[in-house]
């Protein structure tokens, strides 16, 4: 068994798909929209195979997000070493991402940082 894909509902569609495009080389479908709901999707995929899609619809509930609450937590990203970890942590500090914690070698063992990315989610960086 495999996690097929994971999804997010975001405000803007495109900046999300365009966060996740420039700064974790994914690729995006063409999109989808239906015309009924006003439901709109992009799915993503990573350079592994991973999967992720971004939605949107009218009217969604956007709560105040807060680090330790119930529900998913963050989305972790393996970028292969401890430099590429350092490198796109900076990268995405000097774009105006708030860093979280890191980069640091964690009680457990990993090697990570943590960044505020699209729309206040979470988003882990590890080797």
């Amino acid at each position: 068994m495999r996690i097929e894909h994971i999804a997010m509902y975001v405000n803007d569609l495109e900046g999300a798909r365009d966060f996740f495009v420039k700064y974790f080389d994914a690729s995006s479908n063409d999109g989808y929209h239906n015309h009924t709901t006003g439901f709109r999707s992009y799915f993503l995929e990573f350079e592994d195979g991973a999967r992720l899609e971004i939605m949107n619809k009218p009217n969604m509930d956007d709560g105040k997000k807060v680090l330790a609450r119930t529900g998913y937590s963050h989305i972790a990203f393996s970028v292969g070493s401890k430099e590429a970890v350092d490198e796109l942590t900076d990268r995405l500090r000097e774009d105006g991402f708030q860093v979280a914690s890191g980069p640091r070698t964690t009680g457990d063992g990993y090697y990570e940082s943590c960044i505020i990315g699209v729309e206040e989610n979470q988003i882990e960086i590890t080797i």
